[in-house]
């Protein structure tokens, strides 16, 4: 007859470990996308007449303002104001 070993299992993480982690990826990539964007700068400096670059941007700005407004419980339209209200 053989011997069956206890099968060992991990623990699932806990809602607060699985949060600690994912805020801390989040972080991780808002610092690679302010790295991003200095080498998109950088780049759109020495081309100042690609328009591309620009449609990049409003892309980017597009999905942090859905972004926000998800976080927030805000509306779209009440993010976009709130940019307005900066200028």
């Amino acid at each position: 007859m053989t011997k069956r070993t206890p099968k060992t299992t991990k623990p699932e993480p806990t809602a607060a470990e699985t949060y600690a982690a994912r805020q801390n990826d989040i972080a991780r990539l808002m610092d690679v996308l302010q790295m991003e964007l200095d080498k998109h700068a950088e780049a759109a400096k020495a081309d100042p007449w690609n328009w591309g670059r620009t449609g990049d941007l409003g892309k980017v700005r597009s999905d942090l303002i859905d972004l926000v407004g998800f976080m927030s419980g805000m509306d779209r339209e009440h993010v976009e104001a709130f940019l307005n209200d900066a200028e």
